[in-house]
């Protein structure tokens, strides 16, 4: 398999490793759930909830939005006739249509981690997936897909969009055709950190509604209620809180955004360096 495939793989697995703490505060708050209680979490095996799946899927997930990305933003950049240079609608272009390519493996992975999270008893998030299968079949791991794949979509396309505009204006350095990670290394973490926030900013509403929607089967155990569809999460978060509703988290969130896409695209950038004599730095 190609270079970035295996530099999206790594990349990935440990900005879940690095992120999941920050990512269940997240999905809890969002959620409307009881996780946190002023500042304190309820307990460190809180904090490693619902870690499995992504570690698996959300590897997986970036392996295939990197290939994605990279071919389909040649692709955009020549019909645009801008290649070799760069068109930021290019990018932005290619980054929702590689986000889009994701769904597949990002609506299961999220919608497993979420219930893991979300779970009062800690489950496992093999035992949540056995649980999915036996009730509901395939179909029941793609509870939230199309909010999902619209979110993946807009937030993937601002993700390489901003991560490419954040290097075009960091100062230039000494100019150097094999740049070391040393070299780069501030620099690839800012963008990077900078990409994620505004990431997470462009789509956190989405966001929202989609853990609403994946975890609502918490709630349908206890009563004989009816599931609801994406509207009818809407409509209810807008009764329970209006519109702050659909920015509960993002604070916590954007720090995670930070620190995690600040250490996936170093991952990213150094495993390209080491596994690909012909790369070289955007």
């Amino acid at each position: 398999m190609s270079a970035d495939f295996w530099a999206g793989y790594l990349s990935g697995a440990v900005g879940i490793l690095v992120g999941n703490p920050l990512d269940i505060i997240k999905v809890h708050l969002q959620a409307g759930n009881t996780l946190i209680s002023g500042t304190r979490v309820r307990g460190t095996a809180a904090l490693a909830a619902g870690t499995a799946a992504p570690v698996l899927g959300y590897g997986a997930l970036n392996a295939l939005l990197f290939v994605s990305y990279n071919r389909s933003e040649t692709a955009f950049q020549k019909a645009f006739g801008s290649y070799p240079d760069r068109n930021s609608g290019a990018t932005w272009l290619a980054g929702a249509a590689s986000g889009l390519a994701t769904w597949a493996v990002s609506t299961p992975t999220e919608l497993v981690k979420c219930r893991a999270q979300m779970s009062a008893s800690f489950e496992s998030s093999w035992r949540i997936a056995r649980d999915v299968w036996k009730t509901e079949g395939p179909r029941g791991f793609y509870l939230g897909g199309v909010i999902t794949a619209l979110r993946d979509s807009i937030g993937y396309g601002f993700y390489f969009w901003s991560y490419e505009l954040a290097n075009i204006y960091w100062p230039p350095g000494i100019q150097n055709e094999t740049p070391s990670l040393r070299q780069e290394g501030p620099k690839i973490l800012l963008c990077g950190g900078v990409a994620g926030i505004v990431t997470w900013a462009s789509v956190f509403p989405l966001d929202s509604i989609k853990t609403r929607i994946q975890t609502q089967h918490l709630s349908l155990r206890l009563q004989s209620a009816k599931r609801l569809g994406s509207m009818d999460v809407v409509r209810n978060m807008v009764k329970e809180g209006g519109l702050p509703i659909f920015f509960r988290g993002l604070t916590v969130c954007s720090i995670r955004a930070f620190i995690v896409n600040a250490a996936q695209w170093a991952v990213y950038e150094w495993a390209m360096m080491e596994f690909s004599k012909d790369y070289k730095r955007k």
